[in-house]
């Protein structure tokens, strides 16, 4: 054999060796998924007590796993002999990629919540309630849909959780937005709290409704604030107000939206320059979106939800005048198996007669709440007037659509238009039928809305509101008449 050809195989020989020996290495250093669990669980010390044999950590008290023995759930509320205490830190979250579950509620713990529980991105279920655990949990949004979390406040009474575009944006971001809630930023009054316009280091602008000291105190507005925080985090619809996050914190408790330019809906409507600009086609539009919006919580959702406070100050626009139903402080779902009996919630001039004498919440409340909304939106002000001649309909004979239509707008000169109008005025009216069972349900008020609509037969300017009271509606395959 040549002497160069001796050398290349021992020098080949030798460079195996040494990459094997390197590969060896870097085994070592890196151990496996399996291994780095079992290694987070050992370092966290919480398991002290029962075991140190990480081969059996499946059987540990509150530890589920998969069938390649991954850890799926940490259940600490069925191992109540598990004392963590100040241990909690020590436990490595981003070592559990699997993880599922994780349920800690009512046991001693003290400290920071880990930010890298944000960041597991198999996690469906959290409890962190009654804990005694304070700071922030960062959630990217798409993991809001499905994922249950307890917002029941901690013994501490902090718990904040922001569902965000990049994973970076914490409470002192948002308190940093705002100057410390500022009155310069703050934008408008809700049913309670003030709402503030903030913009977050990552370019979003969002509108945080801060719940102030004493509302805080008070029960029925923290009730209100966590309702809110419940339905939203468990809703998903175009037409309804997006929720980024919530803070629950001693000194600050405030809900993070989707920030909507141009504001309520009522003060759109009061607004000259505004409410020129919302045209009827837009004006239409704006009415379809809500009424699609409760469609799918009354028949979307299970169990139905009622949101028992539909108005036009609960109704938000974009910048491209897009409706979004927002404030969910009184928002209930309906019990299938129970009266659902109530006390009387909602803003007057919107609020269904019958709850005054039933106390009965069902969907058709909502309904005649959106009855009223469309006829403001066509009149641009509350139909206040039009809801007190309906126990007496003989009264509208004289009076023609066109006599209520807002005078702010020049009358549709395109006759799809004018047809769109009469039937939306018709639906109106049909919602805001005395007879919560002759109502329409929302589903077929959207169903109406994708109907052939045939001509009006008489010009726009003879049509009264008796007329559009008694028009007959092809619904759900069935003719009804909408008279009151």
């Amino acid at each position: 054999m040549a002497p160069s050809l001796t050398i290349s195989v021992i020098l080949g020989v030798l460079w195996a060796t040494i990459l094997l020996s390197f590969a060896t290495t870097v085994t070592a250093a890196y151990p496996s998924p399996l291994e780095s669990e079992a290694i987070a669980l050992l370092e966290s010390r919480w398991w002290s007590n029962h075991s140190s044999n990480t081969s059996q950590r499946c059987q540990w008290p509150g530890i589920t796993c998969n069938t390649a023995e991954s850890i799926t759930q940490i259940n600490l509320s069925d191992a109540p002999n598990i004392e963590v205490g100040d241990r909690f830190g020590k436990l490595n979250f981003s070592s559990f990629p699997n993880l599922v579950l994780l349920d800690l509620s009512d046991h001693q713990l003290r400290g920071k919540i880990p930010h890298q529980i944000g960041d597991l991105s198999a996690l469906k279920y959290l409890d962190l309630s009654y804990c005694g655990l304070s700071g922030c949990l960062l959630f990217s949004r798409f993991k809001l849909k499905n994922n249950h979390v307890n917002v029941q406040p901690t013994k501490n009474g902090d718990l904040c959780s922001i569902w965000n575009y990049d994973g970076k944006i914490a409470y002192e971001h948002i308190v940093a937005a705002t100057e410390d809630f500022d009155f310069r930023y703050c934008i408008g009054v809700g049913g309670y709290g003030s709402v503030y316009k903030a913009e977050l280091p990552c370019g979003k602008v969002v509108a945080l409704k801060k719940l102030h000291h004493l509302e805080a105190e008070n029960p029925t507005f923290d009730r209100s604030f966590r309702n809110e925080i419940k339905f939203l985090s468990e809703i998903r619809h175009r037409n309804i107000v997006k929720l980024h996050g919530f803070c629950l914190h001693r000194r600050s408790m405030f809900l993070i939206y989707e920030y909507m330019e141009k504001g309520s809906l009522f003060c759109n409507l009061r607004d000259e320059v505004n409410a020129v600009e919302m045209d009827w086609t837009k004006r239409l539009e704006i009415i379809k979106g809500i009424a699609h919006a409760l469609s799918y919580l009354h028949h979307d959702c299970c169990p139905p939800i009622v949101h028992r406070d539909i108005s036009s100050n609960n109704v938000l626009l974009n910048s491209s005048l897009e409706a979004f139903v927002a404030d969910f402080g009184t928002a209930r779902m309906l019990d299938l198996d129970s009266s659902n009996q109530t006390i009387i919630v909602g803003t007057c001039g919107y609020v269904a007669p019958e709850l005054a004498y039933t106390m009965i919440v069902t969907e058709k409340c909502d309904v005649y709440s959106f009855g009223v909304v469309a006829l403001e939106i066509l009149m641009g002000k509350h139909p206040e007037e039009v809801l007190s001649w309906l126990s007496s309909p003989t009264s509208l004979v004289n009076m023609k659509l066109i006599d209520v239509l807002d005078n702010r707008l020049p009358l549709p000169a395109s006759q799809l238009v004018k047809q769109n109008l009469v039937h939306v005025a018709t639906l109106a009216f049909a919602c805001l039928n005395p007879q919560p069972k002759s109502r329409p349900t929302m589903k077929e008020v959207c169903e109406e809305f994708l109907s052939r609509h045939t001509s009006l037969g008489i010009p726009l300017r003879m049509i009264s509101l008796l007329q559009l009271m008694n028009r007959e509606m092809h619904i759900g395959g069935k003719t009804k008449t909408c008279d009151v």
